[in-house]
């Protein structure tokens, strides 16, 4: 009789091989641990370090090289602008040495793949005119210290201050709150509103029956009220100017006037000036008109005109 309980030869043999296989694997997952796993566990813990060494010497670097600036606003702006450039190119570069390390040590060769990339660059760089020409322009954008973070500026139809400026991309946040990112590629103007110091320019609007230099007195007034006031006095750089009578418009004669103030202050001075303004206006009685019609009916070369038939209506007060 056969003894079914006895496993076969072959059976046990399989069991040998799979258990065999096992401890085989097993080994060779140990071995790489403690070789090549344990290697890029040092390297990226060593990237990490490295990332947060840089962003401190990069901020150490700034500091000292604009110690002696720190009271400058234009100076603060241009060094966060490079700082943060400088921070994001050498943290990119030590995650790209990074990762070449950590493929060498997963057993994948490096050198077909960069020779690859190499060629591959090539041909995305025929195909990504566009994003070569952000890099450069914000390249030139940079060094020619156009645009910093802080600055309030008018690019690409867009107007804001400047939160973020890299290489590729300048990020403006306007008045609403609305964010808008424009690639340097499209930005062929910048219009700087507060680079160095700032101007806010007044057209002020009176009736044509008013006196033009007492008006003009008014404003100095005005103005040298402002400039003693606490709260506006290291706002403003130097006394208004009077640039004069500017045009006769259809219902006032307009007076222009500009001042020079600190970068990003022009708007909060200009808004204040002009509430004085009007708050003078009122107790000196110096009418800002509104705009009105004079209706003319013309006249003949005998001396005649036409008749105009003005009908007057009570006023309902119920």
């Amino acid at each position: 009789m056969t003894d079914t309980n006895a496993a076969s030869p072959a059976a046990e043999t399989a069991g040998k091989i799979d258990i065999f296989n096992v401890n085989e694997l097993v080994g060779n997952a140990g071995t790489w641990l403690v070789t090549s796993g344990l290697k890029i566990f040092v390297i990226l813990i060593f990237t990490l370090v490295a990332i947060k060494a840089i962003q401190i010497i990069v901020d150490q670097i700034f500091g000292r090289l604009f110690k002696n600036h720190k009271d400058d606003v234009e100076i603060q702006k241009r060094t966060d602008t490079l700082k943060a450039v400088t921070r994001n190119i050498a943290i990119i570069s030590l995650a790209v040495i990074a990762l070449i390390m950590i493929l060498g040590e997963l057993g994948i060769a490096i050198g077909p793949i960069l020779t690859a990339a190499g060629v591959l660059g090539i041909a995305v760089g025929f195909g990504a005119q566009t994003l070569v020409k952000d890099v450069i322009n914000g390249f030139f954008i940079l060094l020619d210290d156009q645009i910093r973070v802080g600055d309030v500026v008018d690019i690409a139809g867009k107007s804001g201050l400047v939160e973020c400026v890299t290489l590729r991309m300048t990020t403006l946040r306007d008045v609403a709150g609305n964010v808008h990112f424009v690639r340097n590629g499209e930005i062929n103007v910048v219009t700087n509103m507060t680079k160095e110091w700032s101007r806010y320019v007044f057209d002020v609007g009176v009736a044509y029956r008013e006196n033009v230099d007492e008006v003009i007195d008014v404003i100095k007034q005005v103005d040298e009220d402002l400039r003693a006031d606490e709260a506006f006095r290291d706002d403003i750089l130097d006394p208004i100017e009077i640039l004069g009578l500017d045009q006769f418009a259809d219902s006032a004669i307009i007076i222009k006037a500009r001042t020079r103030t600190r970068p990003s202050r022009q708007w909060a001075v200009g808004r204040e000036f002009n509430r004085r303004l009007k708050k003078k206006f009122d107790e000196l009685k110096i009418e800002i008109p509104f705009p009105h019609v004079t209706l003319y009916m013309g006249q003949g070369k005998d001396g005649s005109a036409a008749a105009l038939n003005v009908a007057m209506q009570p006023t309902n007060k119920g």
